[in-house]
């Protein structure tokens, strides 16, 4: 079966890897595509790399141009969104890529972000730990899908097995993240400028003040977290795109090193898209560039008492637009590894 596909903010990054992955995709037909700033121009002059959907060109953000498809993909910024879904029809699926949806807790919406709360929607990692299941039972037959924020997907599928699998402390977590700038956006920035980062490494939104934070929160609790506490600090470094997280937790007393690494090869035994790599094996960046893989380095440091985990993935893709069409797949009852690459691009 065939599901006509109309993408919202196609002139950016994110919007661009949807519609890479889209175009290879045997059940998704994309029929438009939608830019505000960009509307008018062919897609093709915006994404030049994007040849087999030559013939498309930007029709204006409106609802009225995404009604009438079987599936929509927004890669809005923040607040844009849920103004557009609002008047959606019920009866499509709607995948958001921005922030609009992603938070349970309105006052956590309105400490981070401060706009309207448009509500949460089915938080689209379907390889997340809730409860003793897997967040992919929340997603079958969902038509309202809210695809994670990059970092804190990555952090929270690091931590998660070791909280749900009561290894580890849920206080003192760590994370620290080296990050391509893509996941910022494609809108000019000056701090993004290669001018800006080239040759340096640029921390920001420290001292928990990055919109993820809750996010990561959220995900932890659905794991069997009650309260747990994060410092998340994140790098952007000279790279185009991609996530180098490393996250840390103190290990419970009495815990082995071999009860922590089965904890998180119990979680991801099945997963095909996340990848715990045999011991003494760390993942690097680039080794997942292009995939919609994660893949996962565990170390126990027995002098500190925490574990450390290291996760590589691509933020445009299992970052964002490839777990927003994993998550697609599986509302409307598709194999969920259809037209998502397992393999990397090297060098």
């Amino acid at each position: 079966m065939s599901y006509s596909v109309a993408v919202a903010g196609a002139s950016g990054y994110a919007g661009g890897e949807l519609l890479r992955l889209l175009s290879s995709h045997p059940d998704f037909i994309v029929s438009t595509v939608t830019a505000f700033q960009n509307a008018g121009q062919r897609l093709v002059d915006v994404q030049p790399h994007l040849r087999s959907l030559g013939t498309l060109s930007l029709a204006e953000t409106t609802p009225q141009n995404l009604a009438g498809h079987d599936v929509v993909f927004l890669a809005l910024p923040h607040g844009k969104s849920g103004e557009v879904t609002a008047q959606l029809p019920e009866n499509i699926l709607v995948v958001d890529c921005g922030a609009d949806h992603r938070l349970t807790d309105p006052a956590d919406w309105a400490a981070f972000y401060g706009s309207e709360y448009f509500g949460a929607w089915a938080y689209g990692v379907p390889e997340l730990i809730v409860g003793g299941g897997k967040q992919r039972d929340n997603l079958v037959g969902a038509t309202r899908i809210a695809a994670p924020g990059c970092n804190a997907s990555t952090v929270a599928l690091s931590l998660a097995p070791g909280i749900a699998g009561g290894v580890i402390e849920e206080k003192d977590l760590v994370a620290v993240l080296a990050v391509g700038p893509s996941g910022a956006g494609k809108s000019l920035k000056l701090e993004n400028l290669a001018s800006e980062i080239l040759g340096s490494a640029n921390p920001y939104a420290v001292g928990g003040t990055h919109r993820h934070i809750p996010e990561i929160q959220q995900s932890l609790r659905g794991a069997g977290a009650v309260d747990p506490t994060i410092s998340l600090t994140p790098v952007i470094v000279p790279m185009s795109r991609g996530i180098l997280a490393t996250s840390t937790a103190r290990i419970l007393p009495g815990t082995s090193a071999t009860a922590v690494r089965d904890a998180w090869a119990a979680a991801y035994a099945d997963e095909p898209f996340i990848h715990l790599l045999p011991e003494g094996k760390l993942p690097r960046s680039g080794d997942a560039i292009g995939a919609n893989t994660a893949l996962m380095g565990l170390a126990v440091d027995q002098a500190a008492g925490r574990v450390v985990v290291i996760t590589a993935l691509d933020n445009l893709v299992k970052g964002t637009a490839g777990a927003a069409i994993q998550s697609a797949n599986l509302a409307l009852g598709i194999p969920e590894t259809t037209g998502l690459p397992m393999d990397g691009v090297a060098p």
